[in-house]
């Protein structure tokens, strides 16, 4: 049986290879979203990290609640793994696919489970609500009351929640946000048809299909990132599949710059948009019913720009070579817990020792982390072993995460461990600019002042 599985987790900063979850919480339905299961959990402060100011002031945990309530990541998350594959589960929520469900994918691989079979394996698939939730604004108005601030419309949950009265809870506590997202869903259920279209966007066999026959002339791209200005939408052009990634490459045909483009300047006068297939963002037809949203100038000049771009071939070539070979830059000495896309996938001799891992006691753990040969299990394990048993690991793996905690409080800026896309861990010293910055430019409550500085006093 396939039910969903409305999901949402609270962190301690938003990146996803550095942060950890501190609130997961789940409620698990049939396909017609009748309740079935309920799942939650705390979990404790790893002694790696420190959490960012602005993620305490949002969900509004407070460091000695962290530190006490709740358990181990590594138990926490080897939970959340079973509860995402059971089989025929569908994880979604409210914008998973564009944040919870990849931080799940980093804690997943730290803690040596597969990061991707919640996605395929065992007819396990995912969704997400807020892009769904943008089609119904542009073309199921009427399903919903939609909040406006400052004259435009505003699809933040808790924005959603409060002009459609879905619950009484305090937002950015991770059950309540699912109870917010479940009830937005069966509001938006009741539109079978919309609700059954939409959820075909998530197939990967679906979803192709309805793309090939937009492949020879302008479609309309759909996506949230594309913002409220813009109507969330945007004329494109199939430039083709990328090179290297598992993508396909579509060419914004709305931008000003485009006709001004020549061999030299094709990143700075181009954009492209990338596309997953069974994933957002979506593309549709330019047909008539699907253009009311969209300013005529921008759609007069796409088809200025595609008449362009057929009136020079070379720079149209060269703007496919450009786009479809573009690689995102990459960076050594990437550290090992942020290293999920820059390394193999795990092989199988690597899967057994992590199966291995999960299935033995804490004393067969530690003997399988001092004897391993492999760098990355290596690693990985001290790591666990580390934050969750600590006071059973021997002299040796002792020391070695007390270097590898020292090396964290680095204030070498050229030390600071970095992940796949550059960016630094948060550092001691980084909190408490951080929090200098909070305090001198935001008007914060007395609440908020008592969390920054029991995180000041934690960090000192």
């Amino acid at each position: 049986m396939q039910t969903y599985l409305f999901y949402d987790i609270e962190s301690t900063g938003l990146n996803k290879a550095f942060d950890q979850v501190l609130h997961f919480a789940a409620i698990r339905t049939d396909l017609s979203l009748k309740e079935l299961k309920r799942y939650e959990l705390k979990i404790k402060l790893n002694p790696d990290i420190i959490p960012s100011p602005a993620a305490l002031l949002t969900h509004k945990m407070g460091i000695h609640e962290i530190l006490k309530e709740g358990i181990g990541e590594f138990e926490a998350i080897t939970k959340i793994h079973q509860w995402l594959n059971e089989p025929g589960t569908i994880s979604l929520g409210y914008n998973t696919l564009g944040f919870d469900d990849e931080f799940l994918r980093f804690s997943f691989y730290r803690n040596l489970l597969k990061p991707y079979t919640h996605q395929f394996a065992n007819r396990c698939g995912r969704m997400d609500i807020f892009p769904m939730t943008v089609m119904f604004f542009l073309f199921k108005k009427n399903s919903l009351t939609w909040p406006e601030k400052e004259g435009q419309v505003s699809l933040k949950l808790e924005d959603i929640n409060t002009a459609n009265q879905f619950s009484q809870g305090n937002a950015h506590n991770a059950m309540t946000d699912v109870e917010i997202t479940l009830a937005l869903a069966k509001r938006l259920w009741q539109e079978k048809e919309m609700w059954q279209y939409l959820s075909g966007y998530f197939k990967k066999e679906i979803d192709h299909e309805r793309m090939q026959p937009l492949q020879q002339d302008i479609a309309l791209l759909i996506s949230n990132k594309l913002g409220k200005k813009n109507s969330f939408q945007s004329p494109v052009l199939f430039l083709g599949n990328h090179c290297r990634y598992k993508k396909s490459v579509w060419l914004r045909l709305d931008t000003e710059t485009l006709t001004e483009t020549t061999l030299d300047s094709i990143p700075e006068k181009t954009e492209s948009i990338h596309k997953k297939t069974g994933e957002p963002n979506f593309i549709l037809p330019m047909k008539e019913r699907f253009l009311t949203h969209l300013n005529p100038d921008r759609l007069k000049k796409a088809e200025e720009n595609k008449a362009w771009l057929a009136k020079h071939p070379d720079i149209f070539a060269a703007i496919k070579h450009y786009h479809l070979n573009y690689l995102y830059p990459s960076f050594p000495n990437v550290d090992m817990e942020a290293s999920l896309y820059t390394k193999d996938f795990f092989t199988p001799e690597e899967e057994l020792f992590c199966r291995r891992f999960h299935e033995a006691s804490t004393h067969e753990k530690i003997r399988l982390a001092e004897h391993t040969q492999n760098i990355r299990l290596h690693t990985l394990a001290l790591r666990i072993l580390g934050k969750n048993y600590r006071d059973a690991l021997p002299k040796k793996l002792l020391e070695q995460f007390a270097e590898y905690l020292t090396f964290l409080n680095t204030t070498d800026e050229e030390k600071i461990p970095i992940d796949y896309k550059g960016q630094k861990r948060l550092t001691k010293t980084g909190v408490m600019n951080e929090i200098a910055l909070l305090e001198s430019t935001s008007n914060l409550g007395i609440k908020e002042n008592q969390l920054l500085q029991e995180l000041r006093d934690y960090i000192l």
